[in-house]
């Protein structure tokens, strides 16, 4: 059946939180008023506060109003948006919470005239995932595997262990099939591009290879500080934050093998064997930085261990960067280069390619390798520099860009990574989600690092806030011949002086 005709009950666990009012329900919202959600669906979002419904729906329209990609909501379709809110008030802790949700699903379903899609959204703290899958379990709510799902947002543990432990908790009580692991970042337009980018281009796929491709980069920088996530980013750091889920799964997708087909299960595959073919990293050779007072985008910028909730003599790092090698046939001897960072000189999220130098060279100023750049935000583009001659009577070369951007190529909008992922919950897709054998591979490849950390202080660098990291992750990348990307070429920069 198509889903749009099965009716949906959507909980939000943590339905007055931040990513409820920053990401869900504005994401929602624009599925809503997109044509995209099913006929008839309830978004019941629970909280432990004793609001009104008047009272929630309001600070919920000023989410949309002020996150929502669309803008300032209509009148005519936030008022039918809101008729399919309802903010269910418990508290996961009481005994008749559950009891008291069932039976507004089993009431739905009863309207409806048909079992309808149930999907639970946990957008809460790690420590409340055991008495939500408990709850949910006990009164038997997502019994029906093929129409009940599970999503969990990161992080997905703090360590292997816990990784470990949170996929016991969760398959011992729901089928694989069912849990939706999710890494918003996979849910990006130009990360999902890639996948087209290499197996639907002939051109390329080929020279994917370490025959061809001298280095890969992956870079996530952010000019935005901890503010007032401190308590939390104090025990988890750059590591576990960002590289540990984000940056991996890029290069999952990377790097993986083509599957034998577009669908789920056959893509995670392969994104697993790339993790699990990961080279063991050399601990001590990790860049591991704290930013210090300066000025970003002209502002300035208190130090990490002055922030609020930071611990005075912490030694969390708010920068990382790395080399790994992939042990497989493909990318044997390839370093890739991830690093990742608050408080730097701009936001970029950013993959850069670096393909050999020219074999035989005929041209003396054929000094510029091909490089690919996929920038992911802040702009959506795919640049690709080759070298071409400049006009004249003589030979000379320079490099050009070959640019491919989102906005000038296409003229639908790109849709929020969030509506992206919460769409194919709704239809039972989880190509973008992450599965229990990708998130413990990950965990894997970072442990020696963490384990190596807890050993010793020594090693934490320092950068100024508003700069691009320590001059130790610069030498990270010299000793592999090469420098940091941080943006994509543009036009203005490639013109003849």
């Amino acid at each position: 059946m198509d889903f749009k005709q099965t009716p949906a009950n959507i909980v939000i666990f943590g339905g007055f939180g931040d990513l409820s009012w920053r990401k869900l329900i504005p994401a929602f919202y624009n599925l809503y008023i997109g044509g995209y959600m099913p006929d008839e669906f309830v978004i019941f979002a629970m909280d432990y506060k004793g609001l009104s419904d008047e009272a929630y729906d309001k600070h919920m329209l000023e989410g949309i109003n002020s996150f929502s990609r669309n803008g300032k909501a209509k009148d005519a379709d936030w008022n039918k948006f809101k008729d399919k809110l309802d903010y269910f008030q418990g508290d996961f802790s009481v005994p008749d919470t559950f009891p008291r949700l069932k039976a507004a699903l089993e009431k739905n379903d009863k309207n409806w005239g048909v079992r309808g899609t149930r999907l639970f959204y946990y957008a809460v703290s790690p420590s409340f995932i055991q008495t939500i899958t408990e709850g949910l379990a006990k009164y038997k709510m997502a019994g029906m595997v093929k129409k009940d799902r599970i999503v969990v947002e990161k992080p997905f543990g703090t360590d292997l262990t816990s990784a470990q432990a949170l996929n016991r908790l969760l398959t011992k009580n729901f089928k694989e099939e069912q849990i939706y692991r999710i890494d918003h970042y996979l849910g990006k337009e130009v990360v999902q591009n890639i996948l087209a980018f290499r197996f639907a281009n002939n051109i390329f796929e080929p020279l994917w290879c370490n025959k061809y491709i001298d280095h890969v980069q992956i870079t996530v920088a952010e000019e935005v500080s901890v503010g007032t996530r401190g308590k939390y980013y104090d025990n988890s750091g750059a590591l576990r934050d960002m590289i540990q889920n984000h940056l991996l799964q890029i290069l999952s997708v990377i790097a993986m093998e083509r599957p034998c087909d577009y669908a789920a299960e056959c893509i995670r595959d392969e994104k697993a064997k790339v993790l699990k073919s990961v080279s063991k990293i050399s601990a001590p050779e990790v860049v591991r930085a704290q930013y210090t007072e300066g000025s970003v985008a002209g502002a300035p910028q208190i130090g990490y261990t002055d922030e609020a909730n930071v611990a005075k003599n912490s030694k969390t790092e708010t920068f990382a960067a790395m080399k790994l090698f992939i042990d497989n046939k493909r990318w044997k001897g390839v370093p890739f280069l991830l690093r990742t960072g608050k408080c730097m000189s701009q936001n970029s999220s950013l993959i850069m390619i670096q393909f050999k130098m020219t074999p035989h060279k005929i041209f003396k100023d054929d000094e510029v390798p091909n490089r690919l750049f996929i920038s992911i935000q802040p702009n959506q583009t795919i640049n690709l520099i080759v070298d071409g001659k400049i006009p004249g009577i003589h030979m000379r070369l320079k490099p050009v860009n070959m640019d491919f951007t989102y906005t000038d190529a296409f003229c639908e909008p790109s849709p929020e990574a969030y509506e992206t992922l919460l769409l194919d919950v709704l239809e039972g897709d989880a190509t973008l989600f992450i599965r229990s054998d990708q998130v413990e591979a990950a965990w894997k490849i970072v442990m020696p690092i963490l384990d190596y950390w807890k050993t010793t202080s020594k090693g934490l660098k320092k950068y100024a806030a508003g700069t691009d990291g320590p001059k130790e992750a610069d030498k990270l990348a010299k000793s592999n011949g090469v420098q940091w990307a941080l943006t994509s070429p543009n036009e203005e920069a490639l013109k003849c002086d």
